[in-house]
Order: structure tokens, then C-alpha cells, then sequence
């Protein structure tokens, strides 16, 4: 893989309900068992299982079951390995998310997007090295983007779906004129930081000027969808003109991909809510229809580009939700980390697969565990990465994504 576009849907999308297919949580619903961990608290509690509010069904070649609440993604299945026996450390969306980013669950530390900046550097000068397509910010806020100790040049940059998703990058002089400043500028900038010997946060911020002023040349042009046709867009199930929704932002990714763009994050906040269905798993069914089509169009998009073959599709949730329920009667799902699916596409992945797998309920690991460091080595390793040689000196030791 060449770079990553790492789609997440944040809130806990629940793994028995999608790509989790559990036959005999339909057949015991209603059910007692006695579980030792609710919501993060350990002792015996008694429980009443839930079944699965859609239908699992087998998709292409490889026959991979997905539920009815994908359809679409079902019907690429043979391009992706669908992983059912992820683990995560924390039962709270702020811990699990900053987790499943950062590879800690404590402290902020530097994004996935950001080692990989790090790691390998841009393809293109003019465009940030990551950039992240979201509406707002999930749990954890903008600390999931970002590049704590690491150079302040790989940060996420974030881009808010709209009429304007970049304020301000068009010039406000003529272009001699702003060329003048800023060599100006530059000239200025070299000779403060010969004085000030390796400053890093010096050096990032002449590095984002230098940035800013590509994107001016750059930017427009890749947030121009007049120049994709009328198939393409109505493929990602899109209008002419329109600015917002995931569609928009799954497009915006590939054309991002294709410009170099090294890591891209497209980030489901949705405007309407997001994955976290206590109170009723309908929740589920309304957030789907926004995200089904464009994340099947991305995969075909890419493949049809040639472009899967070194583009890695990432799609994880920040953990997934309970197969069961204090409440025999309760329409929702709590949380829970203790396994969840997440799947990958594109760049060098083995296709049409199921790795792992969890109890007949879901409620556990039952085989091939997947923990959260796994799954960032994982993906540093089909970009051509040792996720324990990649390492930066910081508070007097190598720290790594999957410290």
C-alpha cells in the first residue's frame, strides 16, 4: 500500500447487527446468561440475549455474510477481510476512540494518520500529507488527528464538508505580488531558523505556509466534482452541486488518493446523530442508507482506477455493542469492547476473507484475537512499515503507535 483511507463511524457500531452473523443469538433471544464484565464493571450479571434486528446474508463469490443493514457493502465483500474478533481496551467513547487513533487509551499521543505522515512523508507538497474529512470532530475531539510530540507538519489537517470546505485559499493579491511576499517570507524565515538551531515548532509552522500556499494552487481543483460525470456521482449517490454528506466526502477521499494525499480519514459525526444506539437500535437503520452506497462506490471507484491494488481501505468503529441486555424488552445495545468487527480493503490485504471469529453470541474472542495495536501493526505493515522500528525519541525513550 502507498497510503491509507481510514473510514470511521464513530459512536460503536454494533458488530452482531452487521458483519458479525450469530445464528444462535437468534435462536436463544430472550435468554438469560450470566456475564462477568457490564459496561466496563466486573462481577456476575444476569442478562437477557438480543437478537439481531436484520437478516445476515452471504455476498459474491467468496459468500462472506453481511446483514440486510449493508446491502451494498455486501455486494463488494470479495475485495475486503472482514475482521470479527477485534478487541479494544475501554468501554467509554472518549478512551476507545482516542484508542483506536492514537494506540492509547490514557493520554493523547500522536494519530495513526500522523505516524504514517511521519513515517513516509508526502506525495505531493502541495496537498497536507493527512487530512481529515469530517463534519465535526467524534469522541476524543481533535486530539485524534493530531501529532503530539511528533513535528506539528503531520498533523490531520481538517476539512468540513460545505459550499467552502478550505475559508480563505483564494489570494487576496495578484499572484506576482503574493509571490514577492512570500519569498520575501521565506528569505526571513530561513535566517530566523539558522539562529534558532532545530525548532521544530519553528520549522512546522514555515513548512505550513509553504502548504497553505500550494493549497491555493491545489485545493480548488480537487474539491471541483463538475469534473466527474454524471455516473460517478450518482454512484455515490450524489446531486450536481452537492457539497455535503458522506457521498461527498467518500469522492472528495478518492480524489484526494489520487493527488497523493497520504493518509485520509472520512469521519461519520453524521448530522443527524451518530452510531451510539442505546436507546434503540433503529438508530442503526436510519444512519445506514447515508453510508452504505458511498463506501461501495469508494471500493469500486478505486478498484475500477486502478487504484485499490495500493490503496488501503481501513473501516473500524470504536468498539462494538452487547448481544444482550438488562431489559429482555429494550430496543438498544450498550457497549462493548470486549470483541467487535472492523474490515479491510485495497493494498495488499488477502480479499474475500473472514479472520477470527467471536463466541456463538458475540460476546467474546473466540479465536485469532485482534487487539487494537494488532490492527495499527496490521496496517503500518502493508505500507511497508515495522510498527517497532518506526519510533521517535521523546520523554527519553522510543515511542512507537503500538507502545
Amino acid at each position: 500500500a502507498s497510503r491509507v483511507i481510514f473510514l470511521y463511524f464513530t459512536g460503536g457500531v454494533s458488530h452482531v447487527d452487521t458483519f458479525d452473523p450469530k445464528p444462535q443469538l437468534v435462536a436463544d433471544a430472550r435468554k438469560t446468561i450470566t456475564v462477568d464484565n457490564w459496561q466496563g464493571k466486573i462481577g456476575e450479571f444476569t442478562r437477557y440475549l438480543k437478537k439481531p434486528d436484520w437478516q445476515f446474508r452471504p455476498g459474491g463469490e467468496c459468500g462472506t455474510e453481511v446483514s440486510d443493514l449493508f446491502p451494498h457493502i455486501r455486494s463488494v465483500v470479495d475485495e475486503m477481510c472482514v475482521i470479527r474478533s477485534m478487541e479494544t481496551n475501554h468501554t467509554n467513547h472518549y478512551e476507545s476512540t482516542l484508542g483506536m487513533h492514537c494506540g492509547s487509551w490514557t493520554f493523547a499521543r500522536p494519530s495513526m494518520g500522523a505516524w504514517v505522515s511521519y513515517g513516509l512523508g508526502t506525495l505531493n507538497r502541495n496537498l497536507p500529507s493527512f487530512v481529515v474529512l469530517a463534519p465535526a470532530a467524534p469522541y476524543a475531539g481533535t486530539q485524534t488527528w493530531g501529532s503530539d510530540f511528533l513535528p506539528a507538519m503531520h498533523q490531520g489537517t481538517q476539512i468540513v464538508p460545505g459550499p467552502d470546505p478550505i475559508p480563505n485559499a483564494r489570494r487576496r493579491v495578484a499572484a506576482d505580488l503574493q509571490q514577492l511576499e512570500l519569498t520575501l517570507l521565506a528569505d526571513a524565515n530561513r535566517e530566523h531558523l539558522a539562529r534558532r538551531d532545530a525548532d521544530a515548532a519553528l520549522e512546522a509552522r514555515i513548512r505550513s505556509y509553504e502548504t497553505a500556499f500550494g493549497m491555493q494552487q491545489a485545493a480548488p481543483e480537487v474539491f471541483d466534482l463538475t469534473q466527474e460525470s454524471a455516473a460517478t456521482l450518482q454512484m455515490y449517490g450524489l446531486e450536481p452541486g452537492q457539497t455535503t454528506g458522506f457521498g461527498w466526502q467518500c469522492l472528495v477521499g478518492r480524489r484526494l488518493a489520487e493527488r497523493g494525499v497520504r493518509f485520509i480519514e472520512l469521519i461519520d459525526t453524521g448530522s443527524s446523530g451518530n452510531w451510539d444506539s442505546h436507546g434503540n437500535m433503529a438508530d442503526h437503520g436510519r444512519l445506514a442508507p447515508n453510508v452504505d452506497r458511498p463506501v461501495a462506490a469508494l471500493i469500486t471507484d478505486l478498484k475500477q482506477r486502478g487504484l485499490l491494488d495500493d490503496t488501503l481501505v481501513v473501516w473500524s468503529t470504536e468498539f462494538g455493542r452487547t448481544p444482550y441486555h438488562e431489559n429482555p424488552d429494550h430496543p438498544g445495545r450498550e457497549h462493548h469492547h470486549q470483541v467487535f468487527s472492523s474490515w479491510l480493503a485495497g493494498g495488499g490485504v488477502k480479499p474475500g476473507i473472514a479472520w477470527g471469529s467471536s463466541d456463538e453470541y458475540g460476546i467474546s474472542v473466540a479465536e485469532d484475537r485482534v487487539h487494537v495495536h494488532d490492527f495499527h501493526a496490521t496496517i503500518l505493515h502493508l505500507l511497508g512499515l515495522n510498527h517497532e522500528r518506526l519510533t521517535f525519541r521523546f520523554g527519553g525513550r522510543d515511542m512507537r503507535l503500538t507502545d
